[in-house]
């Protein structure tokens, strides 16, 4: 509620309040029996109900919202008063007229007459309404540019417009420049420019609501840039930051192995050093052994040992035998060759698991709230009450038969349905042996038992046998896939004629529909398909999508 003498002072002083927060969007004029329409917008009494005995249908002249049912208005008092309040500052506000006929103190004028060309005060004003000939001049609220109201050439009221040259004329401006001219009253024209105005004020407000949805457009894909900006640079920086921890890991191995063959040749050397240490004490020996039988006296000795001491010692040719100083090219080579392969296979798989979840982040953006519709469950179907999860009941229900319901197939479709841009959604596949799930156009046969191809409006996969996918093309495709899916991401992107499916967990592609063409809305389709002697009872789980950022 207002309160009137603080609403005085923020007039007089502060001037939040001005004369376009009170004025009617049809008449625009200050609200006469203001009413309020249901979408919040006011208008005077008067106007509102003669825009719609006007028209077919009842909406807002403003936001065009439409109402099925004509609105019961009623006066707003509480805003009666506030324009009523507002009125009488108004007046106050603006600068008196004084009357033309005082001779002395001028007096607030009252009127002003075009035929007079004069302003008059109350009493001033009598003879106005007394005398017959002066009855029949033209009144109107007192102005200070009365000139502007009156025919400059003829000194008459210029009450007629001219359509063919567009200015107000007087009535013998017809008899002269303005002859068989077309001529209609002021008032007409005027009510006709005032429809026009409003007519162009509602574009432009439309021209304003649709750029400021632009604007908001183009704020939300900004936003949505600048966190696949800062997403696109995380993974980045990781992904480099790997080849990094690679290049590092890579050159420990290398040092490592390089190290290795290091001690292998310093082990090597030391087992050619005692050898070559061993077989010196040998020589040595039989050295001393020769030294001694040159000299010796007994002959027989002499010759029963010469035989052995006269053979070639057994000892290592040590010719072509060295230790190579450096170090193996072609160990090097095959070294790094090998801690190449395995650095792109690293660098690849980090890139490639990098490069899947940036886009699954990118598509998990557009997540929808997705619940189902059990006008369009089949019999065998059970719903949770959230409308989130479903399972085959192996019992058929009793429910009444509409268009919407499946009867062949056990198929239940979301809620919403969509005509344009980029929805997804995700749903839990967990512990099935059976599933299908996609999404399906409008008009498909829900009674006979269509194939789920895009031909017959269904964009599927399926699960059969606990461990077979399926593409529901027009001849099923068998996808291979490494990991079973435990949940299922589908995105579809009208625009583009784009519907894929992605292993959630995994961060993986599963299909795409590529290349379609989209005419009517598009429901997400479920099917949990029957519980399989109890191995298939587990419902599919429409779950909230966690990573949006």
């Amino acid at each position: 509620m207002f309160c009137f003498p603080s609403f005085t002072v923020s007039c007089h002083s502060s001037g939040l309040l001005t004369e376009d927060q009170f004025l009617c969007s049809i008449c625009l004029d200050v609200f006469t029996d203001p009413v309020s329409t249901p979408c919040g917008h006011n208008f005077c009494m008067i106007c509102i109900k003669t825009c719609w005995d006007d028209c077919q249908q009842s909406y807002c002249p403003l936001c065009k919202e439409k109402f099925t049912k004509r609105p019961e208005l009623k006066v707003n008092t509480t805003l009666r008063e506030v324009v009523e309040h507002f009125k009488k500052k108004h007046v106050l506000d603006k600068p008196e007229v004084l009357c033309d006929g005082c001779a002395g103190v001028k007096q607030k004028a009252l009127k002003s007459c075009l035929d007079c060309g004069l302003t008059f005060c109350e009493i001033h004003l009598e003879l106005h309404y007394n005398v017959p000939k002066l009855k029949k001049h033209k009144l109107i609220n007192p102005v200070k540019n009365l000139e502007d109201y009156i025919c400059q050439e003829h000194e008459k009221p210029l009450e007629l417009f001219c359509r063919d040259d567009q200015t107000c004329v007087c009535h013998f401006c017809t008899l002269t420049d303005h002859k068989n001219h077309n001529t209609v009253p002021i008032e007409e024209e005027s009510g006709q420019k005032k429809t026009q105005v409003t007519r162009t004020q509602t574009e432009v407000q439309q021209m304003i609501q649709v750029r400021q949805k632009k604007i908001k457009e183009i704020k939300h894909l900004a936003d949505i840039r600048k966190r696949n900006t800062e997403n696109e640079i995380s993974d980045s920086v990781e992904v480099f930051t790997a080849l990094i921890r690679s290049i590092e890991r890579s050159q420990a191995e290398l040092l490592e192995v390089m190290e290795e063959k290091q001690k292998a040749a310093e082990r090597q050397a030391e087992e050619f050093i005692k050898d070559l240490e061993q077989e010196i004490t040998d020589l040595k020996r039989r050295d001393t052994e020769l030294e001694q039988l040159s000299h010796t006296e007994d002959h027989l000795h002499l010759l029963q040992i010469y035989p052995s001491l006269c053979r070639p010692p057994h000892t290592t040719n040590w010719t072509d035998i060295s230790v190579d100083p450096h170090l193996s090219v072609e160990t090097v080579r095959n070294t790094l060759s090998q801690l190449q392969k395995s650095l792109n296979e690293e660098l690849t798989k980090t890139i490639d698991e990098k490069i899947r979840e940036s886009e699954l982040k990118r598509i998990q953006q557009y997540a929808v709230n997705v619940t189902l519709d059990p006008d369009t469950a089949s019999s065998y179907l059970i719903l949770s009450d959230d409308v989130k999860q479903v399972r085959h009941g192996d019992k058929k229900l009793n429910l009444p038969d509409n268009p919407k319901r499946f009867t062949n197939y056990g198929n239940v479709l979301g809620k919403k349905g969509f005509s344009s841009g980029r929805f997804y959604y995700e749903v839990q596949v967990r512990g099935k042996t059976m599933w299908t799930l996609g999404v399906a156009s409008e008009s498909t046969d829900r009674k006979g038992e269509s194939t789920l191809c895009p031909k017959n409006g269904y964009w599927t996969v399926i699960l059969r046998k606990g461990n077979e996918y399926y593409a529901g093309a027009e001849y099923s495709i068998l996808l291979s896939l490494k990991e079973r899916p435990q949940k299922v991401g589908v995105f579809v992107d009208y625009d583009k004629g784009l519907i894929s499916f992605y292993d959630v967990e995994a961060r993986s592609l599963i299909y795409s529909f590529t290349g379609q063409s989209f005419t009517e809305n598009l429901y997400p389709l479920f099917s949990p398909c029957d519980i399989d002697g109890g191995k298939n009872s587990a419902p599919l789980i429409i779950s909230p999508v966690s990573n949006t950022e």
